[in-house]
């Protein structure tokens, strides 16, 4: 799997990333999603740089301009509900993409530390021969990001596969680079340093969702 890692080099992406982490700044649910939708623009940015582009020319008012334009088929899908202020980012830039949208959750069957992932609702378009981007701000253990991807796959076959996350733990990381085929993406805003007892990042930022929606029962 190749990873991009985009916020080693100063630059506003940083300045953002420590918005959303500032436990002063977070009482602001409108900011602290805007902020997810810059930073998503900033990361896509970034990664379309490594699309494949074709030639073409462009009528102007007094002639021809020969420039460049995406060709691929794009696909937005974001994690359910956390996904949705990153993949606004993302429609701002690649506004002609097709969207799709699932949701994954950890479910505590026995009530405790222990959890496993339940992949539920999903509407999705066709994936074949698109470019997918994978949209979720946090990646922790990794195994929503790798459920999903099972799902995405049991009827398609992409072009390209990229997974975008804002925040992610060493941990998250290594269980995507064993757990998905090689020639996936994976893009990295900031990296932190681990886990906690509770699979929860540190020192990350919180439950995003909760942080962008409010808090659920």
């Amino acid at each position: 799997m190749k990873i991009h890692y985009i916020s080693e080099n100063n630059s506003v992406l940083n300045h953002f990333l420590g918005q959303i982490r500032n436990v002063n700044v977070q009482n602001d649910s409108m900011r602290f999603r805007r902020n997810i939708e810059r930073i998503g623009e900033i990361m896509a940015y970034e990664l379309s740089k490594t699309l494949p582009y074709k030639n073409v020319d462009i009528q102007t008012p007094l002639g021809i301009k020969k420039t460049t334009q995406i060709a691929t088929d794009l696909v937005l899908c974001p994690i359910l509900r956390a996904g949705l202020p990153l993949h606004n980012g993302f429609l701002n830039y690649f506004d002609h993409a097709e969207n799709s949208f699932v949701s994954a959750c950890r479910f505590h069957p026995n009530n405790d530390d222990e959890f496993e992932i339940l992949v539920e609702y999903q509407a999705i378009s066709n994936l074949n021969d698109k470019t997918v981007l994978l949209l979720d701000p946090m990646l922790a253990t990794g195994q929503s990001i790798v459920a999903v991807h099972e799902k995405l796959m049991q009827n398609a076959i992409p072009a390209e596969f990229h997974i975008v996350v804002v925040i992610a733990a060493p941990e998250g990381v290594a269980f995507l680079e064993k757990n998905l085929p090689d020639n996936c993406h994976l893009w990295v805003a900031a990296l932190d340093e681990k886990l906690n007892e509770k699979n929860y990042i540190v020192p990350g930022l919180g439950d995003a969702g909760d942080l962008a929606y409010g808090s659920k029962l």
